[in-house]
């Protein structure tokens, strides 16, 4: 599909060995709900044996079918692993950040680090739509299913959200960009008020959002095997030095950048 989202494929570990255990769809949300949803993904995989595939968690709430519920997957700072065995898909929805604001009504930062039933955040039971969605493999049947559970929640517009959107949007693709004072004085509020507004409606600071993006951008170095200046890049990204980039990729990703580069898992 030529205009399927891209999503942040940096964010997946070693992606070359995982293209042999699984592949991944990414589909536009419905009309109706694309103001709140960036995209919807599916996994589907084929594991003889198990397989653990590690992501690295971004500042975005997921929903996902999985285990017979729609589970509702709140920012975690720790790595984060799932593992697949036999054959079988998931589905799941990624929303801007600040886009599942408006559904929840209520702080995002409350979800924090939990994995929740859908049903116990909205009141709206979710293990029938989890079935529906985990006993096929037809895309359609299963956006389908997921976009009218979301539909019915009945999220109105919320201005603050899309500003909040609008911003985390920025701080992604502005490799430059690596404190969050520059990102509240290019929104023209204090950084008392973006670090509020941040939790209320991203779930995580925006400190934690701002050097999450750029150790993706380190990340997405090592995916194109080119030979990087690690030093170089650490300081291009806003790391101290090559020894802070180094210690923070190693926590989030579990190798320096420059083994994870030559991991032939990895290219």
């Amino acid at each position: 599909m030529g205009d399927e989202p891209r999503g942040m494929p940096q964010a997946i570990v070693r992606p070359k060995a995982g293209k042999t255990t699984f592949d991944v769809e990414r589909r536009h949300p419905r009309a109706s709900l694309a103001a709140f949803v960036d995209y919807a993904w599916i996994v589907r995989w084929h594991a003889p044996e198990p397989y653990e595939q590690q992501v690295v968690p971004q500042p975005r709430i997921h929903i996902a079918a999985e285990d017979g519920r729609l589970l509702v997957h709140g920012i975690n700072r720790d790595p984060f692993f799932r593992t697949l065995t036999g054959d079988g898909h998931v589905l799941g929805v990624a929303f801007h950040a600040g886009g599942f604001r408006p559904l929840l009504g209520s702080s995002v930062g409350a979800l924090a680090g939990k994995v929740v039933p859908a049903g116990d955040l909205f009141g709206a039971d979710d293990r029938l739509v989890a079935r529906t969605i985990l006993g096929t493999s037809d895309s359609e049947v299963m956006c389908n299913a997921l976009d009218d559970y979301l539909d019915a929640r009945n999220a109105r517009p919320d201005p603050t959200a899309d500003e909040l959107s609008t911003l985390v949007a920025y701080a992604e693709r502005t490799a430059s960009l690596t404190r969050a004072d520059a990102l509240a004085a290019h929104a023209d509020m204090s950084l008392r008020t973006l670090q509020r507004l941040f939790t209320e409606y991203v779930g995580i600071g925006p400190k934690w959002v701002i050097q999450r993006f750029r150790l993706l951008d380190a990340a997405q170095a090592a995916h194109d095997g080119t030979d990087v200046d690690w030093a170089e890049l650490a300081v291009t990204l806003g790391f101290s030095d090559q020894a802070h980039l180094t210690r923070l990729f190693t926590r989030v990703v579990g190798t320096p950048p420059a083994t994870y580069a030559r991991d032939p898992r990895t290219r």
